[in-house]
């Protein structure tokens, strides 16, 4: 009965699937990393969302083709497991993912209460108002989710549309203003600073792989699936490339790191005016708050299916009575990204959320391989997202060995701890044995 009714009034149209993916991937993103892009990739910052972008659309082809053939919630991490014997790869995947998207609702939250602070005027515009505006956003989020699927997904087509029609005007206006000595020559930081760019930012293209956790409700999953993976990622590329052309174009690299997360702001200006900073105020505050919505809906499922996998606490699996909704596992992945933007380097945390996606993205194109003849999957698009996703890991570690060896410490510290984590909590039935 319960999955009767499910599937009449509970289910996710096309639209509102594609809205899920757009707004998990134009999320604090594109505001608050196109800075630094743009200083690294110069005037290839366009092309560097594009490239970004190409591995994110060879990526999509094995989410689809996994997704249709496996059709869990568990999404990668259910992938992983079918593709590899050794269960601990699943598993250290699994949970990697889980801090790489509490990792990124922390970026998009910290991202909310920077532009909401500073839309409330220099008076208010204080360390406590941004860490409350955070804690905030979080919050409304998480009993968005808890109230049911149609009300995330209803809500995500509503704010992904707002968004979308905002960023259009401010790309609209801002071409008129362009400067061509801003854009020329395009790769005046070489072919590497390109690539370079495109890793930092990749971060940007988590989002659209939540789509497949949401196979079991969706309205015709072979035919919404493919179609809402590809138009998503499209979508989010076409956006991204308008809008760091238009910062790029009219902006100094200078202007671009003085602002830093107000960029986008501070390059409609020439175009609109005052008008423009508050509309594109406005529209970081609903890209953020729809990348958490989208983010949140996914990564609660993906902590049901590990549960239910024994790879996480049996409790996570829990769902309420009348709806397939996952409270526990929302509950505790939120008041652990409530702790992250609160207390943690978020610069840190963003480094380390490209790093992990590329990663998990590299597994994922390696699983589509390995199965290709159980999925029925060509092995060229995996294999070339493999490869591009490969070497731009490589360029990101070698960046933040040359400019920040730091962070790569505390990025290499963070995945020491959870790979730990993880094969201590798959041995726990030997060392309670043991002792």
């Amino acid at each position: 009965m319960t999955t009767q009714t499910q599937s009449t009034t509970e289910q996710l149209s096309l639209a509102e699937l594609v809205a899920l993916g757009v707004g998990g991937m134009v999320g604090g993103g594109i505001f608050s990393v196109l800075g630094l892009s743009a200083l690294v990739s110069g005037h290839a910052a366009p092309l560097a969302f594009a490239f970004g972008g190409v591995i994110a659309l060879l990526t999509g082809y094995a989410y689809m083709k996994l997704g249709l053939h496996f059709r869990s919630d568990g999404g990668s991490f259910t992938y992983l497991e079918r593709a590899f014997k050794q269960r601990n790869v699943a598993g250290i995947g699994g949970w990697l993912l889980l801090v790489g998207y509490i990792g990124t609702m922390g970026l998009y939250a910290y991202t909310f209460g920077v532009y909401g602070a500073a839309m409330l005027g220099d008076r208010l515009n204080t360390p406590l108002m941004h860490h409350a505006l955070s804690t905030l956003v979080l919050l409304i989020f998480l009993g968005v989710n808890l109230y049911g699927v149609k009300a995330s997904g209803g809500t995500e087509l509503i704010l992904v549309a707002v968004k979308v029609a905002i960023l259009g005007v401010f790309a609209a206006a801002g071409l008129m203003t362009i400067k061509s000595d801003h854009l020329l020559p395009v790769l005046n930081k070489g072919a590497g600073g390109l690539i370079m760019g495109a890793a930092l930012i990749f971060v940007a293209y988590e989002g659209f792989e939540l789509i497949p956790n949401a196979v079991n409700e969706m309205k015709d999953p072979e035919k919404n699936l493919g179609k809402a993976i590809f138009l998503s990622i499209i979508i989010t590329i076409i956006i991204y490339i308008f809008v760091a052309l238009v910062a790029v174009g009219n902006l100094t690299p200078e202007e671009i790191n003085k602002y830093k997360e107000y960029a986008l702001a501070v390059a409609a200006r020439p175009a609109l005016g005052e008008f423009g900073f508050l509309l594109i105020g406005l529209g970081a505050l609903l890209s953020t708050s729809s990348a958490i919505n989208a983010t949140l809906f996914g990564t609660a499922r993906l902590g049901m299916a590990m549960a239910q996998e024994k790879e996480l606490p049996r409790v996570f699996s829990y769902t309420e009575r009348t709806k397939p909704v996952p409270w526990v596992s929302l509950v505790v992945i939120s008041l652990v990204t409530l702790i992250f933007v609160n207390i943690a380097d978020l610069t840190i945390i963003s480094s380390f959320a490209s790093s992990t996606f590329l990663l998990i993205f590299i597994a994922i194109n390696l699983s589509a391989m390995r199965l290709s003849k159980t999925i029925r999957a060509n092995v060229w698009a995996p294999g070339l997202g493999l490869i591009l996703a490969a070497a731009s890991w490589v360029v990101l570690m070698g960046y933040l060995w040359r400019h920040d060896p730091q962070s790569l410490y505390q990025i290499g510290f963070f995945y020491a701890i959870v790979i730990v984590a993880e094969l201590l909590f798959s041995k726990r039935s030997l060392l309670k044995r043991a002792t």
